[in-house]
């Protein structure tokens, strides 16, 4: 299916472009009186745009059919007049009291049968049909009230779609599961043969005897390609009803951009992603920070991948915090500087737009603790000192030409995949240790510990194109992902993959013949069995490597290396372990390139211990020496490369000295020397120069 064209949100009449710039913003928290403050605060800080009515369901629709759009009016009409542009929300992401009470039949279930109550939010299944039916009724209310209103330049289609209702295991999803496995597969036959039933007497003879992956013993193992299939037909359940919504609201204002909030981070696997973005107008993303050290690092690859999943169209963070959330088991603070320097990072990979959750921090409620653009302290306060600052920066970015570039795609390609993710999750696995989605990070850690800021690019998207491509744990690749590879690297394209990828097809079905099966050919190796590393209780739990790096979590015991392969690095371990002299690393000559295997898990540290000799086997040239690694770089430019940025941030908790090539533009914690030639950016810092 072809992707949506992308749509942005355009200015309000008579305002320039800008980069947009604001947050949640939920009036009906608070008294009238507050508004006008808000504003004043909101123009101060220089935001110019904010989701409204995310959560108003029950302000809006205050009973079955009664609408009171009064309140909603008199904001809308007041931010507007401020120049302060409404992204408005469907608002339907949780229904309200009157729906569910009258209609519990709503309600999702889980693997259980236990019916999720209302209480907190997102308590509706997406395959029920009545749900539906109320859920859309007020998308064209909203729509029809709103369809002139200059003030709305976008719909924001519900909320986090999957946040707290990713599955459901009602009635309702177990016949929408039947049809979705259906149009999948148009025979019983061949689910049978996909979820590969003749294994413990699963056979099935009609459809109807399809269902969702319920409870079955506490211990047990579920049958992986329906565990599988069932987590993509969530996704697509999902998927639908937010169509549904966004084609309600479309078919009323044609001209309006429509976009929902993803949750893409490191870890954040709920949906897949890359698939949504095909039917989203302009792509949002929600990412909160990660505590501690891998802190900038993840923010940056989450942002990479955002781009990836927008194909570098421009994208906005539709939600970020200030400083600490509220539903971690300790709610770090960001440390000074970590408000501006996020920001910019989030735009450095490609957003167009920033905003937080949310304006002003509420006083009661689930989430009254976390912090917001307006802290309880008010507005002398360091939080709100540094939204106004990051405010002023953006509006000089967007003064020097910003507006209009694109992140510049680099030199090599990290390959997510949502999928392979969802099938190492298994219980049912070599190890439940190592999972897909911890080792593109650890790669693309190594490689900035490299002076290489690589591209995360989803598994579908044109990783074939770059000059080198890493597949990291890639564990489900099918015949044609196994045919892009074999065409890229013998074509002359530069590959390397890592322990645990081709291991099984679309289907979860293992390639036979020996690791990594689908790409066997293309690697030069063939590894027997893997050798899991666990807690070190009298069993293996790690492997040293011949150039210093060590292995955890897996490895793979390689008995045959083809002629055209050369080993590079071997495995040293006690005899009786019947690793000692394996083959740990190895570089292959296929076609017209090579293509690099690495027959364990080194993570971060042992990646960017072995990457310079790799890369310098595989011809990828590294930033040289004196801050390799020291700082992350980022470019943005146009295509005439008339405006061309350069970001600069600190990885590091030390003084990073930096030479400076170019104009600065923006700075944070960051000291110029009176030449302008070089620069010192400290912990959490960031500069930013113009070509």
């Amino acid at each position: 299916m072809a992707r949506r064209e992308h749509r942005w949100p355009r200015p309000l009449a008579g305002q320039p472009e800008r980069i947009w710039y604001g947050g949640d913003y939920n009036p009906d928290q608070w008294p009238e009186e507050v508004w006008d403050d808000d504003i004043r605060l909101m123009t101060q800080a220089g935001v110019n745009l904010v989701s409204v009515g995310i959560f108003s369901w029950a302000a809006i629709e205050t009973s079955e059919g009664v609408y009171d759009f009064g309140w909603l009016d008199r904001i809308i009409d007041k931010l507007g007049r401020a120049g302060i542009a409404v992204d408005l929300a469907s608002a339907t992401s949780s229904p309200p009291m009157w729906l569910t009470q009258a209609h519990p039949e709503v309600l999702w279930k889980d693997y259980r049968g236990d019916t999720c109550w209302p209480g907190a939010r997102q308590h509706w299944r997406p395959t029920s049909p009545v749900f539906r039916g109320y859920a859309l009724k007020l998308c064209r209310a909203m729509a029809e009230h709103y369809k002139d209103n200059p003030y709305v330049v976008a719909w924001h289609v519900g909320n986090e779609y999957g946040c707290h209702n990713r599955f459901d295991y009602s009635d309702d999803a177990m016949r929408a599961f039947q049809q979705w496995c259906q149009r999948r597969y148009k025979t019983i036959d061949a689910v049978n043969d996909a979820w590969g039933t003749a294994f413990w007497a699963q056979r099935m003879n009609d459809f109807s005897e399809i269902v969702p992956p319920r409870f079955i013993g506490d211990g047990n193992f579920m049958n992986p390609g329906k565990l599988l299939d069932f987590k993509r037909f969530s996704s697509d359940a999902l998927k639908a009803f937010y169509e549904a919504e966004r084609d309600a609201l479309a078919e009323i204002t044609p001209d309006r951009p429509l976009t929902t909030n993803f949750m893409i981070s490191a870890g954040g696997t709920v949906l897949d992603y890359d698939d949504w973005a095909d039917e989203v107008d302009f792509v949002s993303n929600d990412h909160y920070f990660t505590p501690g050290e891998a802190h900038l690092d993840e923010l940056a690859y989450a942002a990479s991948l955002t781009d990836g999943v927008a194909r570098k169209d421009p994208w906005l963070l539709m939600e970020n915090s200030t400083s600490a959330v509220n539903w971690r088991p300790i709610n770090y603070r960001k440390e000074p500087g970590q408000l501006v320097r996020d920001a910019l990072a989030h735009l450095a990979m490609g957003a167009d737009g920033i905003c937080f959750f949310q304006w002003r921090q509420s006083r009661a409620g689930a989430e009254k603790f976390h912090s917001a653009m307006v802290p309880h302290a008010g507005e002398d306060s360091q939080v709100y000192r540094d939204v106004c600052a990051l405010g002023a920066d953006l509006n000089r970015l967007a003064d020097e030409g910003l507006i209009g570039t694109r992140l510049v795609r680099s030199k090599v390609a990290v390959v997510f995949d949502y999928q392979s993710q969802w099938a190492t999750e298994h219980t049912a696995t070599p190890t439940q240790e190592v999972h897909h989605w911890t080792e593109p990070l650890a790669w693309f850690r190594a490689l900035a510990d490299n002076g290489i800021t690589a591209d995360v690019v989803p598994v579908r998207g044109a990783w074939d194109e770059y000059d080198a491509v890493v597949l990291p744990a890639l564990y489900l690749i099918d015949e044609a992902t196994a045919r892009r590879v074999r065409e890229y690297v013998a074509d002359g394209g530069r590959l390397l993959v890592s322990s645990y990828s081709g291991i099984a097809d679309e289907n979860d079905h293992v390639w036979l013949g020996g690791y990594p099966g689908a790409i066997r050919d293309v690697v030069g190796v063939r590894s027997e069995e893997f050798a899991p590393l666990g807690a070190g209780d009298g069993t293996l739990d790690h492997l040293d490597l011949s150039n210093g790096a060590t292995a955890h979590g897996i490895a793979d015991v390689i008995t045959s290396v083809a002629p055209s392969a050369r080993v590079l690095a071997t495995f040293r371990s006690d005899p009786w372990v019947g690793m000692d002299g394996k083959p740990a690393i190895t570089v292959n000559d296929y076609g017209d390139g090579k293509a690099v295997y690495v027959a364990g898990l080194l993570g971060r540290e042992g990646l960017a211990l072995s990457l310079s000799e790799l890369l310098d086997e595989l011809g990828v040239e590294t930033r040289p020496e004196p801050d390799r690694g020291d700082v992350l770089r980022v470019e943005r430019a146009d295509e005439s490369d008339e405006n061309h940025f350069v970001f600069i941030f600190n990885r590091t908790h030390e003084d990073a000295m930096v030479d400076v090539e170019g104009e600065p533009i923006v700075s944070s914690l960051t000291h110029i020397t009176a030449s302008e030639h070089s620069a010192v950016i400290r912990p959490n810092g960031v500069l930013v120069v113009k070509l």
